[in-house]
């Protein structure tokens, strides 16, 4: 499938582009999420399509070019830290909760791969959450932590250039979700996942403890960072990129004047400076002037939000009267220690004023304020988070139809199933194909609706673009008949599997050489 993007939405691999669905979707970290439409996550959540960013990825990982990764959050800063050979790192994390199956490979790929683009990789595994929220016992855990390990690794992960850990056997994590706790409260995790007077304490406090794992890369220094999820998950990429800001000492934003606006206010003084100073170039441009122009341009007989925030600004522009209304930085101090504020005064250069709570320097851009922004801050004893980045994969289709489900074994197929059950499992899936083999070949099957399909496109083509393109074709082109296909798609899997275990099997007895914890020390409640 190496068409462009206008084509290929045309050929999603669920249906997702062209399906119906609820007008609201609900994403559930531990829930049962499904998504219909996957157009409403970027309505309604703010994810943006990975197609726009796909000309910055090099060399970009299959799953990408076939849009299985379909939306984003922020993930440029990571693609430039590629293109240009500086630090990014990648993390994701595993509830073990059952066996690892050919769903949460996605999730193993995408790790991988950005570990060879040179990224530093972290895979933990989120035991205080199955723990908390999922009510597994130690020793439930242990079982299962050691398997998603394996597959992990035989899959490809370099332990040697990457880190694994458990979350109750980081301390490093545990201090760092105790902080950021201090920035999150009860009513705001209440809003985010519904939790009420029932949640146990313990599965609030893996939440924090998740938000430390997401950041958790950027302890010893700041970098662009990656979290490979599914949509499910968004919930705690929202959270934890509000944290990042929360822990800064100092905020940046652009000004116009020394009063505080928000993104709205600042839009309608920047259209009233650029105008007054077009007609104007050799007079200062004052407040009052910006209050009369603004008040000109306003419908007498609006009464919506834009007229609303237009007479919010003029009011501001009107007290502020006679203040000079010219463009600048501001350093709003947050979390800021007195000797880190005195410490970022003395750090900007030319003209700035000093208040109370901010700074505003006037000769210096954006991205020169943060850099110096965060490097105050690092020099002071902050930690300068960078906002983590995310990247969304499509949820796999179950080969019963439906969503794959841990709990329905005929469902998915694990990475520790035999080869024959593998086999078997595929050669019984429900398919996208017409009611009799005439039909197929006169309309064509529909791949974009076949679970069968989006095996090949999700793992048994590999990185054989050519070859995932021809299945689809010949399957809505009628030239393929289902029967086939899965034969063929069956013996992949199989071969799949026998390749999969025998890596598992060499990576078991390497086990006790690696640094992490997979006996833990918990007592069994």
């Amino acid at each position: 499938m190496t068409r462009d993007s206008a084509d290929r939405t045309d050929a999603r691999t669920d249906g997702g582009v062209d399906a119906g669905g609820a007008d609201d979707v609900a994403l559930d970290p531990w829930g049962s999420s499904t998504v219909s439409d996957y157009r409403k996550l970027f309505e309604q959540f703010g994810i943006e399509a990975f197609d726009e960013v796909l000309p910055e990825v090099p060399d970009p990982h299959y799953l990408m070019r076939r849009g299985v990764i379909f939306g984003h959050r922020d993930y440029r800063p990571v693609a430039r830290a590629m293109r240009e050979g500086e630090e990014f790192a990648a993390l994701s994390g595993f509830m073990p909760t059952g066996d690892p199956h050919i769903g949460h490979k996605l999730v193993f790929d995408e790790i991988i791969w950005h570990q060879q683009q040179g990224g530093d990789a972290y895979g933990l595994i989120a035991d205080l959450e199955a723990h908390s929220a999922r009510g597994m016992t130690w020793d439930e855990i242990d079982t299962h932590a050691r398997d998603y390990v394996l597959s992990l690794l035989a899959l490809g992960f370099d332990p040697d250039e990457g880190e694994l850990y458990r979350q109750s056997a980081n301390r490093e994590v545990q201090d760092l979700g105790f902080e950021l706790g201090i920035e999150a409260n009860f009513s705001e995790l209440g809003a985010i996942y519904d939790f009420d007077g029932e949640t146990d304490v313990s599965h609030m406090q893996s939440v924090v403890t998740q938000m430390a794992d997401i950041l958790y890369p950027q302890l010893e220094e700041p970098k662009p960072t990656v979290i490979p999820v599914g949509p499910d998950q968004d919930p705690h990429m929202r959270l934890a990129r509000d944290l990042a800001a929360r822990t800064r000492y100092f905020g940046v934003t652009e000004a116009y004047a020394s009063f505080e606006v928000d993104d709205a206010e600042r839009a309608l003084l920047a259209e009233a400076y650029e105008t007054l100073s077009e007609r104007h170039p050799d007079e200062t441009v004052r407040c009052g002037d910006a209050a009369t122009y603004l008040e000109n341009q306003r419908d007498p007989d609006a009464t919506d939000a834009a007229a609303t925030t237009a007479d919010a600004v003029i009011t501001m522009c009107k007290e502020a009267g006679k203040e000079p209304l010219r463009p600048r930085i501001r350093f709003l101090d947050r979390n800021a220690t007195d000797e880190a504020f005195e410490a970022l005064i003395e750090a900007i250069e030319g003209e700035k004023r000093v208040y109370e709570e901010h700074i505003d320097a006037f000769e210096m851009d954006r991205a020169e304020a943060e850099e110096l922004a965060r490097e105050v801050e690092l020099g002071h004893g902050g930690y300068g988070f960078l906002p983590p980045s995310s990247i969304y994969h499509r949820f796999m289709t179950g080969l019963t139809g439906g969503k794959m489900s841990s709990s329905i074994p005929a469902s998915h197929i694990s990475l520790l199933d035999d080869p024959d059950d593998g086999y078997d499992k595929v050669k019984s899936a429900t398919t996208g194909g017409r009611e009799t083999a005439d039909e197929q070949r006169e309309l064509g099957g529909e791949a974009d609706e076949c679970p069968v399909y989006e095996l090949y496109a999700y793992l048994l083509s590999g990185d054989d673009d050519e070859f995932a393109t021809e299945v689809y074709e010949e399957c809505v082109g009628g030239e393929r008949l289902c029967g086939g296909c899965k034969e063929q798609a069956a013996e992949l899997m199989a071969e799949f599997l026998e390749d999969h275990q025998e890596k598992r099997a060499e990576w078991e007895d390497k086990l006790d050489e690696l640094d992490i914890e997979l006996d833990s020390p918990r007592k069994r409640v």
